[in-house]
C-alpha cells in the first residue's frame, strides 16, 4: 500500500493516513497503517532487525488525513509530552447534516466510552468516568442541507467529533455509528484530519502539514 509521506526527518514521519485503514493491529487483522510504515522504513534505510516507530495519537479507522509518528524514543517521549499538554495542534474537517445555528462556535462537552461496546456517550461531570470534551468549530458552506465545518480540538477524546456534533442534532454525513438515523450503510464517513502541527522534538521549529481529502462530496463543498 503507498502512503503519502507529508514530511520526514531522522525524528518524524508525519503522513497521510488511508481511510478505513486501522491505525494499529486489531482483530480484524487487516494491514495497519504502523506496520506499513515500519516496512516502509525498513525497506528505505535498509535498517537490519526490528524498526522503533512510536504512535503518538490516533486516527478512527474509516478516517484519513494527517498523522505524526516519531522515529526516535526521545521524538515520542517529548510528542506524548506535548500531548499531553494540548500542544499538538489538530484541524479537522466535517461534513454534517443541517447547518449550525452559530457561523463559528464552542462545544463543550463530557463524554463517557463504554469500552465493551466501543460506543462513546454525553454525559455530566458527576460521572468521575467521564472527561472533558471541547472543540471550536468553523462553518465554511452549506448546500442541500450539508455543511462542511472545520473544527479543531483542545482534547483529543475518542470520537470526539462524531459525538459532539451528533449530540448537537448534527451528525456527521455517513457516520453509521452516531448518525444511523440519516445516513444509510456502506456510505463512506466525513471526517478527515486536514492539518497537523507540532513542535519538533529536537529543534526550536514548528512542523505543520496539510492533507486535502477527495471524493465527490467533499468537491460540491470544498
Amino acid at each position: 500500500m503507498d502512503i503519502d509521506v507529508l514530511y520526514e526527518d531522522n525524528h518524524l514521519l508525519m503522513v497521510e493516513k488511508p481511510i478505513n485503514v486501522p491505525v494499529q493491529a486489531d482483530n480484524s487483522r487487516d494491514e495497519d497503517l504502523l506496520t506499513i510504515l515500519k516496512k516502509y522504513i525498513k525497506n528505505k534505510y535498509n535498517k537490519p532487525g526490528a524498526v522503533y516507530l512510536g504512535l503518538v495519537h490516533r486516527l478512527d479507522r474509516p478516517v484519513g488525513g494527517a498523522m505524526v509518528f516519531a522515529k526516535t524514543s526521545k521524538a515520542a517521549s517529548r510528542l506524548a509530552n506535548e500531548l499531553r499538554k494540548q500542544k499538538i495542534y489538530r484541524t479537522y474537517l466535517a461534513i454534517i447534516h443541517g447547518q449550525p445555528l452559530q457561523q463559528t462556535g464552542k462545544l463543550t462537552d463530557y463524554l463517557w466510552k463504554d469500552r465493551t461496546k466501543n460506543i462513546v456517550y454525553v454525559s455530566t461531570p458527576k460521572n468521575k468516568q467521564a472527561k472533558q470534551a471541547i472543540l471550536d468549530y468553523q462553518l465554511l458552506r452549506t448546500v442541500n442541507n450539508k455543511s462542511l465545518v472545520k473544527v479543531k480540538l483542545h482534547t483529543g477524546r475518542s470520537h470526539q467529533i462524531r459525538v459532539q456534533f451528533a449530540n448537537q442534532g448534527l451528525p456527521l454525513y455517513g457516520d453509521q455509528k452516531y448518525g444511523q438515523h440519516v445516513n444509510k450503510h456502506g456510505q463512506q464517513i466525513a471526517l478527515w484530519a486536514s492539518e497537523l502541527s507540532v513542535k519538533h522534538p529536537t529543534k526550536d521549529e514548528i512542523i505543520t502539514v496539510n492533507s486535502r481529502p477527495s471524493g465527490r462530496l467533499w468537491e460540491q463543498l470544498l
